[in-house]
């Protein structure tokens, strides 16, 4: 037997496969048992339409989510409890125990020995790609077989098959670029594995002809199947992340007239694995065919918009932004993706207990990338300059009267602001006291905790009292990314007036005046601050949502991931002007909450980054397990690794 491995070879048996696949996470509302006893072989998947259905949902329930949700293995770990915005210049962790610090921030990694130890930001042998990948094609191979199973059903379910292969082919295309492309599942028997590593071209030829065959054999929603089958892909979803896919491709990272890293080996660049090996506008116009044929069957056939707000006020804006990313079901998200934690574990929800130990932290360079509430740039320096810091997040004496983006308080809280807001945007409780001792501010001088950086996050945690036990849906693509794609797609091809207006629909839904309205200085004209505008809008539209760290990746910002991260420390103040770093509640709380501060931004030092004096452009893409490697069927190691 050639060049066997682990990757393509029997890692998973079939009986093993399924008996533990249907025991995995439950999706949708309506997942059916497994199947009877322990002997559980293609025969008996297969020759029941449950059992084949239940087969599928459970390559559904491994599908990428975002965040660190339980202790067990796989992607669940998320680098330990580290998430992936950790390494952008928006999120900073301060825990010991994550992989972002032990790996990334100590400078620490290196091509793995082997895959199944790695704890890199996304490990190329331990996140279920490749066992989903099998499992999707052993469907595919024996779905026709199915019994009792019309035949537009077989063919749907095949397309869903596809589509997840596609995704979790993304998945990996934009950590390591070219792959090894499986056609095909492997018994074990097979004589020969050598499926040698592709090019970027190849790879991303075979992640859109998968969803090019898909979309046609998938309804365009879901429709009245909603409340049952949220998760499933749809044409919508699937000629979505087709556009999401041409988008990474089409960037400089791989788009380019040289490769992004010239040290070590460089057999990969010379084979046009880890770039295409030129420069090509066609790749964006290709992104720009692929937004138009979206949005025109969007037109043209309704169900998905943006979600907008109930009412024209901050709350109302606020709310409308949290369902957009959050809810099940909206016409937002065009493909989610959802997990059932273990009950008995200890920690159930580990992105509701990292929050609270300073694992995602906001950084000070973040919170400036949110304009004011009419969508003009904000200006830390100027607003320094006129002594008005004082309203940088609120108007002072005013908690329910927000100066910004109604995007920022979603994403962070801040001092000052109310620590309550229900599902209609009514902002209610107390408070937040992030000054150097105020009551949210313990760990603030020692960079530790929730309001390590004088910030805490707020996405996705969103202040719930009961967040360790709300596990939301994830989305993987929604509306308002789709939009932003477009944008750069056209002012990547000359077209900044029209990619203006895409701009301008996001920012509308949160009340911000368009791009051009609200910075008239500002020459959007050209390519080159349109683009700067748009990753800016990105990053505010999708924290947490594995956007600021990969769109740093695809434009090559070597001068982000070398830029030292700062924290904003603020202090309270006595009438006179000196500090007085005490709490609020519980001491003097039946006077007026303060409203006088005094403010720093204090580089970050408690878990610097080595990135900030050694980046190398070789971190652009992760390396491929020295082991996989070595077995000699093909796979060549990215460069300078």
């Amino acid at each position: 037997m050639k060049h066997y491995h682990i990757l393509l070879g029997a890692v998973l048996l079939l009986g093993a496969s399924v008996a533990s696949c249907t025991d995995q996470i439950k999706f949708g509302d309506a997942f059916l048992d497994k199947a009877p006893g322990n002997d559980v072989t293609k025969d008996t998947v297969f020759n029941n339409p449950e059992y084949t259905r239940n087969f599928l949902w459970a390559c559904y329930g491994k599908l990428h989510y975002g965040l660190p949700y339980c202790w067990t293995g796989g992607e669940a770990q998320g680098m330990n409890t580290g998430v992936i915005d950790a390494l952008s210049d928006c999120i900073h962790s301060h825990c010991d125990w994550d992989e972002v610090n032990r790996q990334y921030y100590a400078g620490a990694y290196t091509a793995p020995s082997k895959g199944g130890d790695d704890h890199g930001r996304f490990p190329y042998m331990n996140y279920n790609v490749w066992e989903t990948v099998r499992a999707c094609y052993i469907f595919l191979e024996n779905v026709d077989h199915t019994p009792n199973m019309e035949t537009s059903e077989k063919e749907r379910l095949k397309a869903e098959a596809k589509s997840i292969i596609a995704s979790r082919y993304f998945d990996l295309f934009r950590n390591y670029g070219g792959l090894p492309l499986v056609r095909k599942s492997y018994d074990g028997t097979d004589a020969v594995y050598e499926i040698p590593r592709t090019t970027v071209d190849e790879t991303v030829k075979f992640i859109v002809g998968l969803l090019d065959e898909a979309a046609p054999k998938l309804p365009w929603a879901l429709g009245s199947d909603l409340s049952n089958w949220e998760g499933r892909f749809t044409q919508a979803g699937v000629m979505g992340l087709k556009a999401k896919v041409l988008d990474f491709a089409a960037s400089p990272l791989f788009n380019n007239a040289t490769p992004y890293c010239t040290t070590g080996n460089q057999e990969a660049n010379e084979k046009r694995q880890a770039w295409y090996g030129d420069y090509q506008e066609a790749r964006w116009q290709a992104v720009v065919d692929a937004c138009k044929a979206f949005f025109d069957k969007v037109n043209s056939l309704g169900w998905y918009a943006l979600v907008q707000a109930d009412n024209n006020t901050p709350g109302g804006y606020r709310a409308a932004f949290r369902k957009a990313y959050s809810d099940r079901g909206t016409t937002e998200v065009l493909i989610s993706t959802r997990v059932k934690y273990q009950d008995s574990q200890d920690w159930q929800y580990l992105f509701s207990e990292w929050n609270g130990l300073g694992g995602y932290t906001p950084t000070e360079e973040y919170q400036e990338m949110f304009g004011w509430k009419d969508g003009s740039p904000f200006d830390y320096d100027e607003l320094e300059r006129h002594g008005n810091l004082d309203r940088m997040f609120i108007v002072p004496g005013k908690p329910k009267e927000l100066t910004r983006d109604p995007r920022l308080y979603e994403t962070i809280i801040v001092n000052g602001t109310l620590n309550r807001m229900d599902a209609n945007g009514n902002m209610s409780g107390r408070q937040v006291e992030a000054w150097v001792n105020g009551n949210e501010g313990s760990g603030i001088s020692t960079e530790s905790g929730q309001y390590a950086t004088g910030m805490a996050n707020n996405k996705f945690y969103m202040n719930k009292a009961d967040s360790k036990n709300h596990v939301l849906s994830w989305p993987y693509l929604r509306m308002a990314e789709m939009h932003l794609i477009y944008a750069e797609a056209l002012a990547q091809t000359g077209q900044t007036a029209k990619a203006i207006e895409q701009v301008d629909k996001v920012r509308a839904r949160v009340g911000l005046k368009g791009l051009v309205a609200s910075d008239p200085t500002t020459d959007y004209t050209k390519k080159a601050n349109l683009i700067e505008a748009i990753l800016r809008e990105r990053a505010c539209e999708f924290g947490f949502e594995e956007s600021r760290f990969y769109d740093m990746i695809r434009y090559r910002r070597a001068d982000l991931f070398r830029k030292t991260l700062h924290a904003l420390r603020i202090y309270r103040l006595n009438p006179d002007g000196t500090d007085n770093n005490t709490p609020y509640l519980g001491n003097e709380n039946s006077k007026p909450f303060p409203t006088h501060f005094r403010y720093e931004r204090v580089p970050l030092k408690n878990k610097s980054r080595a990135w900030w004096t050694s980046f190398d452009p070789k971190w652009y893409l992760s390396a491929f397990p020295t082991a996989e490697v070595n077995k000699g069927y093909g796979l060549t190691q990215n460069p300078g690794w």
